[in-house]
């Protein structure tokens, strides 16, 4: 896991609400959602991140 001097701003932004050890961590939890082919839920909207479907296809179909 990656040291980040501004995980806790980060935090103050992120609108995640799945707990995981990457919260505040944007590179790492990037990195995580793309190796699995997902999109990570701070670019939903709040319902659409309250799904916790991170497929690209909820994403489009949240977007529309």
């Amino acid at each position: 896991m990656t040291q980040c001097p501004n995980k806790e701003r980060n935090l103050e932004f992120c609108t995640c609400t799945y707990d995981c050890n990457r919260r505040g961590l944007c590179c790492d939890c990037v990195a995580y959602h793309r190796d699995k082919g997902e999109i990570p839920g701070c670019f939903f909207t709040k319902s659409g991140e309250a799904s916790w479907d991170r497929s690209p296809r909820k994403f489009c179909q949240d977007r529309v």
